[in-house]
């Protein structure tokens, strides 16, 4: 059983699940399976296993939250009573999700229903496939390698000028075990700190940050931006919306905006003095972050706030040394923080598999990501991605 869990997700999951609760305990959803590497050397051929991800599928809905993890969330500053009530009675439900094996040997994985009762499904679904792919095409693991490696990453982070620099781990989706991940955890929070004097800053995963004393970080991810397309007053607000229903609910707490699901231009139109003195800071998730970053502190000195006491938040495919890099362009001219995923969680030498599963329709309507990096995008109604670039004023691709 991969799951055991199911804190065994990230924060941001609760997070969004408790607007959800609140604003939104009507809205239906349905998300898409999506292998970014399919077809490459056989890279998402995932039809042989299907069987075995439907079986860990079917174990995973037999979980429900444990006293001990309710207590846990219930201690949290953010989280409210009866949101954490409302988990004591959660269970997840197999007649929702369906996984379909495909004549080209990759999979159809939908989830569909209650946003309320399918959002937690996205990140253990996405561990599972990802586990079972790894343990059956590689039966040995080279833990060795991945040791290595990841001793590596740990003397690049320990250099000179570097004692500043704080990364967290966002790699649960993504990684090539559940045992390597708390192994990475483990050795990452022995050997860089935790704390205030440490280079650790935390954990995306929930269970993770409980069971070893990690900080658990996040808050919010694309899926709430997009569903509030469909839940909003006009799409042209859907970006507003969703900020102001998000500190309707926070009152300040948990203020990093995410910047990309329209691209960075119309994320600024939006962001407007209101947002950037109420929000603590942003989070980069595509295009270049050099220029994005550029882009987010001249924004901020514009609209008279200091870039200082703001924080920016890198996480799009990092590696250690590009994390370096990003720290010394921004060191001193903002608050940073550093989200690894995959690089982290599944770096043993193996190509890891680039999978999502993406919102693509709430209420019955089509939603979108339209992200700086064009492969990133995921929408399965090219109308209405056309429609969201005119209303929105983003350039098509090309």
């Amino acid at each position: 059983m991969i799951i055991t869990s199911l804190l065994d997700t990230d924060l941001y999951k609760f997070t969004m699940m408790q607007v959800v609760l609140h604003q939104f305990p009507g809205a239906q959803v349905e998300y898409r399976f999506k292998c970014r590497n399919a077809g490459a050397a056989g890279m998402g051929d995932l039809a042989p296993y299907v069987r075995e991800i439907r079986e860990e599928i079917r174990l995973l809905c037999s979980l429900q939250f444990q006293d001990a993890e309710l207590a846990y969330l219930r201690a949290m500053r953010f989280i409210k009573s009866d949101f954490v009530d409302f988990l004591g009675l959660f269970r997840l439900n197999e007649k929702y999700v369906s996984v379909t094996a495909l004549p080209s040997g990759e999979i159809e994985v939908v989830i569909e229903g209650p946003w309320l009762h399918t959002i937690l499904f996205e990140i253990p679904v996405l561990a599972i496939i990802n586990e079972v792919y790894f343990r059956n095409t590689q039966k040995l693991a080279d833990v060795m390698e991945g040791r290595k490696r990841l001793d590596t990453k740990i003397g690049q982070l320990k250099a000179n000028g570097l004692a500043e620099l704080k990364i967290a781990d966002y790699g649960t989706r993504r990684r090539f075990g559940k045992a390597w991940h708390e192994e990475v955890l483990r050795t990452l929070s022995a050997r860089l700190g935790t704390g205030s004097n440490g280079q650790f800053a935390g954990t995306s995963n929930v269970l993770f940050a409980m069971k070893l004393g990690l900080t658990p970080l996040g808050t919010m991810a694309h899926e709430y931006l997009q569903a509030c397309q469909a839940l909003g007053p006009r799409l042209r607000d859907s970006q507003v919306f969703g900020f102001e229903s998000w500190a309707k609910e926070y009152r300040g707490d948990l203020g990093i905006a995410l910047s990309d699901v329209y691209g960075m231009s119309a994320f600024l139109r939006d962001f407007d003095m209101y947002f950037c003195k109420l929000f603590d800071g942003a989070r980069h998730d595509s295009g270049d972050p050099f220029q994005w970053g550029e882009r987010m502190l001249a924004h901020y000195a514009k609209n008279r706030v200091d870039p200082k006491t703001k924080t920016l938040i890198f996480s799009d495919g990092l590696t250690v040394p590009r994390t370096v890099e990003l720290y010394s362009q921004f060191k001193g001219r903002c608050q940073l923080a550093f989200g690894i995923g995959t690089n982290l969680t599944n770096d043993l030498g193996y190509e890891p598999l680039q999978i999502v599963i993406k919102m693509v329709r709430c209420n019955g309507q089509p939603v979108a990501k339209l992200s700086d990096t064009p492969s990133k995008n995921m929408c399965d109604d090219e109308k209405y991605l056309a429609y969201l670039r005119q209303v929105f004023d983003i350039a098509s691709p090309g």
